[in-house]
């Protein structure tokens, strides 16, 4: 077995690889429709540029980068990827304390040097056009309800999380596919409502590098993209834990 160092720098360089490519489709996205439209600014929505195939489109790369650091990296780390999972495990006895520290601490560095690389990658628009890809809920949807969806779809990922990688009696060789693929779904579902971040680390990069480089200070909607993911994740958890009992 991996020693835990070994262990938190694949989850670091897994979520480093999941926002670069994730956020980077959001943002190359933007800048697409920057060079078609007079009127840009990174808080309008994707959706608003362009329709739900953009919104698959972001969400397939996505779930092609999950899957891959699955088939890569799942062997030495689990490849968690995401603070909601970690504590999810946690809650239900399946994780160890103190490697759920150096996880959730792995994944947020990650993501905020994915961000960077990003920015380093496209320049400064990334950030002024691009919003190096952060999450916000859309015009018209509320704090409660932007918590609300990201519990849900965090439910569901952590639900096929349960039953494809965790459980010893799942089929083994399809887990980062089919998580890939669930990925995919939810975020082309609620990427229009919430920015379907359904991972704290995930948002965390891109809040971290905007105030840095930027001006963007979307702190005050952090807390969605914390208590909505790892609600729905430790509710899933126990759900499959008890529903799964024999």
């Amino acid at each position: 077995m991996a020693s835990l160092s070994q262990r938190c720098i694949a989850e670091g360089i897994g979520t480093l690889l999941l926002v670069y490519f994730g956020t980077g489709a959001a943002v190359i996205t933007l800048l697409l429709a920057a060079g078609t439209k007079p009127a840009t600014a990174f808080n309008v929505g994707i959706g608003e540029l362009g329709g739900l195939g953009d919104w698959l489109a972001i969400g397939l790369v996505f779930g092609i980068t999950i899957a891959a650091v699955i088939y890569a990296l799942g062997r030495v780390s689990g490849a968690h990827l995401n603070p909601a999972v970690t504590i999810a495990l946690w809650t239900t006895k399946r994780f160890p304390s103190l490697d759920a520290v150096g996880y959730i601490v792995a994944q947020c560095i990650g993501a905020a040097v994915g961000s960077l690389l990003l920015y380093l990658s496209l320049g400064a628009s990334a950030v002024t056009v691009g919003g190096l890809g952060a999450t916000s809920p859309f015009p018209g949807i509320g704090y409660g309800q932007a918590i609300l969806v990201e519990a849900i779809a965090t439910f569901v990922l952590m639900l096929v999380i349960m039953g494809v990688a965790v459980d010893p009696r799942a089929t083994p060789g399809f887990a980062g596919l089919v998580i890939g693929l669930t990925v995919a779904g939810l975020i082309t579902m609620a990427g229009n409502i919430t920015g379907g971040s359904l991972n704290p680390a995930r948002t965390f990069g891109p809040y971290v590098m905007d105030g840095l480089l930027g001006d963007a200070n979307l702190w005050a909607f952090f807390p969605i993209y914390v208590i909505g993911p790892v609600i729905g994740a430790v509710a899933a958890a126990f759900f499959y834990t008890k529903i799964t009992a024999e």
